[in-house]
C-alpha cells in the first residue's frame, strides 16, 4: 500500500519508530547503528529505512519539521502502517536555568497554542501528553546504562521565529522546560489513534543563557540520545 507521503509496503515498516526530524539524520542513524538496512521510503525526500537493532527489527523514520509535518506522517504510520510506537528524537532550546546543555530530556507532556488538536479531532486542548509506557521503558533503559535524564513539559511552538514568546510566562505560569516543534501533534496522533508516542530531546541551546553546543558536542551529544531511543525502542515489542 502507499499513501500521498509514503510509498512502502505495510510489511516494510516496523511496530517500533524512531522519529528525528532532519532526513539526513535518520540516514545517519540507519547507515550507523541498523543491521540489514533498507531505504523503504524517499517519497520528498523524507527518508525512512527499516533494519534490526540487536536482532529486533526498527524503523528510522524523518518527521520534517513543525505539527503539520509530524502530523501527517506520524498519523500515517499509525493509521495505515500499524505502527505501535514512535518516539521523537530531537532537539530542544532551553527555557530554564536548570537545564544545561547536552542534557537529555524526557517529555512527560507538551503546551502549546497550535491549532492542530482543533483540526484534528474539534477539540480545544493546549496540554498533549506522552505514553506512560514509553516514559517508563526509557527510565528503565537509562537507568541500566547508568544516564541521567531529566523529565517534564516542553513548549511545543509553531513559529520558530516569533516574536510574541514571553519565555519566563512559560517556564513559570506553564511550566515549560525548554521549547521544540513537533511533539504536540505527534501526542495527540498516537492518543486519537490509541497508540503510543514519547520524545527524547537533547538540549542544544539556552534562550536563557543564550549558550549553544558546538558541532562536536551536537554529534556526540545526539548519538547519547539516540543509543538511548533505540535500546528503549527494542524492550517495547
Amino acid at each position: 500500500m502507499a499513501t500521498p507521503h509514503i510509498e512502502s509496503n505495510k510489511g516494510d515498516i516496523a511496530k517500533v519508530v524512531l522519529m528525528p526530524g532532519d532526513p539526513l539524520r535518520a540516514k545517519y542513524i540507519a547507515e550507523k547503528y541498523l543491521q540489514n538496512v533498507k531505504l523503504v521510503n524517499d517519497v520528498r525526500n523524507i527518508y525512512a529505512y527499516t533494519g534490526t537493532y540487536k536482532g529486533r527489527r526498527i524503523t528510522v523514520f524523518a518527521s520534517g519539521m513543525g505539527n503539520p509535518s509530524m502530523g501527517i506522517y506520524s498519523y500515517e504510520l499509525y493509521k495505515y502502517y500499524d505502527v505501535d510506537y514512535i518516539i521523537r528524537i530531537g532537539t530542544a532550546g532551553a527555557y530554564s536555568k536548570e537545564l544545561n546543555l547536552m542534557d537529555l530530556l524526557v517529555v512527560t507532556n507538551c503546551y502549546s497554542e497550535s491549532s492542530y488538536a482543533r483540526e484534528l479531532k474539534g477539540v480545544q486542548s493546549s496540554i498533549a501528553t506522552a505514553s506512560s509506557e514509553i516514559v517508563q521503558t526509557i527510565k528503565e533503559t537509562a537507568y541500566s546504562l547508568e544516564k541521567v535524564l531529566k523529565y517534564g513539559r516542553v513548549h511545543c511552538a509553531d513559529a520558530f521565529y516569533s516574536q510574541n514568546v514571553n519565555i519566563k510566562e512559560l517556564e513559570s505560569e506553564y511550566g515549560c522546560l525548554a521549547v521544540e516543534m513537533e511533539t504536540f501533534a505527534l501526542f495527540n496522533n498516537a492518543k486519537l489513534l490509541n497508540k503510543n508516542a514519547g520524545c527524547i530531546l537533547t538540549i542544544s541551546n539556552s534562550l536563557v543563557t543564550n549558550e549553544e553546543t558546538t558541532s562536536e558536542q551536537r554529534e556526540k551529544g545526539l548519538d547519547e540520545m539516540i543509543v538511548l531511543a533505540l535500546e528503549s525502542g527494542i524492550r517495547l515489542v
